[in-house]
């Protein structure tokens, strides 16, 4: 595949034809090995030990009473509710059990109604982000969200948004402390829109449920300055914890044109980024660092990754496709340098014309 450098530096693909893909034989090595068979227990002794976790956590928040060591036990909620939506991901990747509809009942009720986030919502998007990781005008992930992504979107910014595009490198990751409110509210705005949604009675339902079970034990026993710094430094956390976790998958990987046409293994592993660590770092990001081999076999559990990971890695140096994998240090400082790359193609704001001609001169 030819790779052409973007404005920003990283790379893009420019169309050429595509060459025979290798996924069929890795595919039938990965069946054969057994990688692709359900992990129930794992995931079962998972939830059972959230549970426990956040059992702990209530009971911590009724005996601490109206102290502000009650932000202690928002942040653990942060970092809990991230850890269940990671195993609400990986259901709704029909990684737990056998049956779909199982998975989705399951799926459902931790995002809406533990994380109390849109599950349907959830589904459409990470569906086709899926289908087209990378891919210019098919990848949602790659929108413009607050920040951008590509340097086209970067240039059509205006005003406001591209003061904060031109320095967006620099405020990328303070950012995510806001991400998970971010994600409630295009939970909810989903949930009540006019789109098709499914089963968005339950949905709405299981949401409103959630936000009810959260905020009024928050406002009713603790002083109101307290409660809303309770909520805040819950939500920071949960958004911090999910955006720092799905931040190195892709960003700064290959990006393809819409009208290029690679095989779905080029496709999947030039877009996407593996974590060094092993077991720890895959307890810490939910399986999310073995991200090549989680969009190459989307229904595999999280603990036969690490299996798949060798003969994936086989496959690519056979057929000369680059494999990356990085810490997560680097990949943090990677996706930093690319969000600063594409802001400096936001139009300057608020500066003064001769100072800028001063510069260039």
């Amino acid at each position: 595949m030819t790779l052409a450098s973007s404005a920003s530096g990283f790379r893009s693909t420019t169309p050429r034809p595509t060459t025979p893909s290798g996924f069929g034989p890795l595919l039938a090595r990965v069946k054969e090995a057994g990688l692709l068979r359900r992990s129930q227990f794992f995931y079962l002794s998972l939830l059972g030990t959230l549970a426990l976790a956040l059992g702990g956590a209530i009971t911590g928040f009724i005996l601490l009473g109206d102290s502000w060591f009650q932000l202690l036990i928002a942040g653990a909620l942060g970092l809990i509710f991230t850890q269940v939506a990671f195993v609400g991901h990986e259901a709704s990747h029909r990684q737990v059990f056998s049956s779909n509809a199982a998975n989705d009942r399951l799926g459902r009720a931790l995002a809406s109604g533990v994380v109390g986030l849109s599950y349907s919502w959830w589904m459409n998007k990470h569906t086709r982000h899926h289908g087209n990781p990378n891919v210019v005008g098919k990848d949602p992930d790659i929108d413009v969200d607050t920040v951008s992504f590509l340097d086209t979107d970067a240039a059509k910014a205006r005003g406001l948004r591209a003061l904060l595009t031109r320095h967006q490198g620099k405020l990328f990751y303070p950012l995510l402390a806001f991400e998970g409110l971010n994600l409630h509210v295009k939970s909810f705005a989903h949930a009540f829109g006019r789109g098709k949604v499914d089963n968005r009675t339950l949905e709405i339902t299981l949401l409103l449920a959630r936000t009810a079970v959260i905020l009024l034990p928050v406002f009713l026993f603790l002083p109101l300055g307290m409660a809303f710094a309770f909520i805040g430094v819950q939500l920071a956390v949960f958004g911090a914890y999910m955006g720092l976790s799905f931040a190195p998958n892709h960003i700064g990987m290959t990006l393809f044109q819409p009208e290029t046409k690679p095989d779905f293994l080029r496709k999947q592993v030039l877009s996407s980024r593996n974590i060094r660590g092993g077991l720890p770092m895959s307890l810490l990001m939910g399986g999310l660092n073995y991200q090549v081999e989680h969009h190459l076999f989307p229904s595999m559990a999280r603990p036969q990754l690490a299996k798949a990971r060798r003969l994936v890695r086989e496959v690519c140096s056979r057929e000369g496709i680059a494999y990356t994998e990085t810490t997560i240090l680097e990949a943090f400082r990677v996706v930093q340098r690319y969000m600063s790359a594409v802001g400096r193609s936001a139009p300057r704001v608020f500066e003064c014309p001769l100072v800028l001609e001063y510069g260039r001169r």
